[in-house]
């Protein structure tokens, strides 16, 4: 029992360790990024200036995760005219596309395969979520499943926002 107190003990300081380097990138400008989607397209950082952006990492096995995707999803259908990207990027090579396809035909916000850019694609905990405001900065950085309070104070007053000019 000892051994397995530790062995808790010493993922808890992992995933503190690299909740903090995320939670470093707060207030920082995002750094670039590339999203690979279910339908095969990519998105980049650059398509998506003066947008707020979720880019969300999840698992199909994580009970979390899936009640965040339903938090996400009610937001969009009752905000309809929001310019708010969000993009599901599950954290699970293995699961194959088909098998995401009919998740994907009942969301209105697009699923990834994968992520490229720094810190976006680290192997964390599940669900983890960045929350880039439309000046392009990380607003929220971290793990742990939204509910429809924390996520609506998050983002709201985001969307009020106005865009960025063009420089």
């Amino acid at each position: 029992m000892k051994h397995r107190n530790i062995a808790v003990l010493a993922c808890a300081l992992a995933l503190a360790a690299v909740g903090a380097a995320r939670a470093d990138e707060v207030g920082k400008p995002a750094r670039p990024y590339k999203i690979y989607l279910l339908d095969k397209s990519v998105v980049s950082s650059d398509q998506l200036r003066g947008k707020a952006v979720i880019v969300n990492r999840w698992a199909t096995w994580c009970t979390p995760c899936k009640a965040e995707m339903v938090v996400f999803e009610n937001y969009l259908r009752t905000h309809p005219d929001t310019d708010l990207k969000i993009y599901a990027v599950t954290t699970e090579l293995s699961v194959p596309s088909e098998q995401l396809k009919p998740l994907q035909g009942v969301l209105h916000y697009p699923l990834g395969l994968s992520v490229l850019g720094w810190g976006y694609g680290i192997k964390s905990a599940v669900p983890t979520s960045y929350v880039i405001d439309r000046g392009g900065v990380v607003r929220f950085a971290a793990a742990g499943a939204f509910n429809e309070e924390s996520f609506d104070a998050l983002v709201t007053p985001l969307l009020k926002q106005a865009a960025p000019t063009a420089q």
